[in-house]
């Protein structure tokens, strides 16, 4: 096994931990998300069966305009804020000194997302390369069949 195969392992191993993919979220209810930059986000979402307030820390793949960003769901289909969101498409973000923006969530076509996929990886090479591997390291599949997700902010809506 390469040394770049063991760190897309290790990497992959990392993602499938809870404490280790939840600790961001303790940044943003601190009011500290803004140290993440604009690369990453905190989507706050409702449980589609409790109904409870939901959180999860996602980068940002895209932002084709100042109130549009574009997520993946690395987990697939069987992520469960993914299955929320397509529950109650109503959600709130956080991002850089924005916090708990009204937003909708819009899940994206298989060729929206593999054009999204295709600038991100123009975009940031090295990121990619290493994004990619440790994603299918840790979810067993190629990274460009998962499914994306647009989200409209609407800072206007309360």
């Amino acid at each position: 096994m390469s040394v770049a195969d063991r760190i897309d392992e290790l990497a992959g191993r990392a993602l499938r931990t809870r404490w280790f993919v939840r600790a961001p979220i303790k940044l943003y209810r601190a009011r500290l998300g803004f140290l993440l930059g604009h690369r990453m986000l905190m989507l706050e979402h409702t449980g589609r069966t409790s109904g409870l307030p939901r959180q999860v820390v996602l980068e940002v793949v895209e932002r084709p305009a100042p109130d549009t960003y574009v997520i993946v769901s690395g987990f697939g289909e069987r992520a469960q804020w993914y299955r929320n969101i397509l529950a109650d498409p109503a959600v709130h973000v956080s991002v850089g000194a924005r916090r708990h923006v009204p937003a909708r969530a819009t899940p994206m076509s298989a060729e929206e997302s593999a054009a999204a996929l295709a600038r991100y990886a123009t975009a940031r090479p090295q990121t990619w390369k290493r994004l990619k591997g440790s994603i299918e390291a840790a979810v067993g599949a190629p990274v460009d069949t998962l499914p994306m997700v647009t989200l409209q902010l609407d800072p206007g809506r309360k």
